[in-house]
């Protein structure tokens, strides 16, 4: 089975969030570092091990940032990273898969699973290094109160400012180790 190297520079995890009932709220983490040993003859047999930096959070707001590492919702300073570490690969057709896998997120493990989607491999140009390249798509909606994130201001209706599921997309390209 290779390993991959999830490469930071070229990898994201997104996540979006209904806000007031009415607009999605997006951010995303780019401090994604890991390993993914992945045959693409194989992919039964392939295994994550992901941990992202919760510091490189970014919303483009840097009121909302402070606000989401606070303890009010993901408490950076005490749990200063997020991990997925698969357990089930369930191949599908057109090189799509379910992977499950439990994510830690503020101390917590949940079981979670993502509907993923694989690309390559392909090699580089030299000029790029010539490295051979995979990538790596997936989604899923979680519950943050599952994972301690309760922050739950009420509107006047009583629905939630921040809705509880929240949706994750991540873009990952990874590359051979040699």
């Amino acid at each position: 089975m290779a390993k991959w190297n999830i490469d930071p520079d070229h990898s994201v995890a997104a996540f979006s969030s209904r806000h007031m009932k009415i607009a999605n709220v997006r951010g995303q983490f780019n401090g994604i570092t890991g390993t993914i040993d992945f045959d693409p003859a194989n992919p039964a047999g392939a295994s994550v091990r992901a941990e992202i930096a919760i510091a490189s959070l970014t919303t483009g707001i840097k009121q909302r940032d402070a606000h989401l590492l606070s303890a009010d919702f993901l408490e950076a300073a005490a749990y200063p990273s997020m991990s997925f570490v698969s357990t089930k690969i369930e191949p599908l057709a057109g090189g799509r898969a379910k992977v499950t896998g439990d994510l830690t997120l503020r101390g917590t493990t949940r079981s979670v699973t993502f509907d993923a989607g694989f690309f390559g491999p392909v090699k580089s140009p030299e000029a790029l290094g010539g490295e051979t390249t995979v990538g790596f798509s997936a989604s899923t909606m979680i519950n943050r109160f599952d994972f301690g994130v309760k922050w739950d201001v009420k509107m006047d209706d009583g629905s939630l400012i921040v809705d509880r599921e929240v949706k994750i997309s991540i873009d990952v390209e990874a590359d051979l180790e040699e």
